[in-house]
């Protein structure tokens, strides 16, 4: 498979409130916490749960809303993590998502090495359940630590979306 994510078992740190989902990401994971792993046609990249999914939660779930819906067939999105900053072009091929991307910096520096595996082609239901997984650990976690969210939009939609 060309592409998938293993979600791991970050640590858990307290939280009582936090003004959205991705400060709460931000306050409940540590530097420290185990890290989700992306790998890329073969080439592992480390996400930060406190650090790089923080930054890119407010994207990835209106990211999976789009890709889903009947109508769609192509977007861009750019993570902006400054340890995982890229440039996704994805392209509906069929029942598939064609991903092109430009990598800027991820951790371990392997931009070339990513670049030179060229596209990422997956199904989108794989796609879309491969990113449900950190946004299981990240819903289940938040509710554990019955952490308030002054705005909770991107949290509800996540929950919807895991609700599929």
């Amino acid at each position: 498979m060309s592409f998938s994510i293993q979600a791991g078992c970050p640590t858990v740190r307290e939280c009582e409130s936090a003004a959205d989902m991705a400060d709460a990401v931000g306050e409940i994971y540590s530097s420290e916490a185990e890290d989700a792993i992306l790998v890329w046609n073969l080439v592992p990249v480390r996400l930060p749960y406190g650090y790089d999914l923080a930054a890119l939660i407010d994207d990835l779930v209106p990211l999976l809303e789009e890709i889903q819906r009947p109508e769609f067939s192509e977007t861009e999105v750019f993570w902006g993590s400054d340890t995982f900053s890229a440039e996704w072009r994805m392209i509906r091929e069929g029942d598939s998502l064609r991903i092109q991307a430009r990598w800027h910096s991820t951790l371990g520096n392997y931009e070339s090495l990513l670049a030179e595996r060229g596209d990422s082609v997956v199904p989108t239901h794989v796609f879309v359940s491969e990113w449900a997984k950190v946004l299981q650990r990240i819903v289940t976690d938040i509710e554990s630590a019955s952490v308030e969210l002054e705005d909770d939009d991107i949290f509800l939609r996540a929950k919807a979306l895991l609700a599929v």
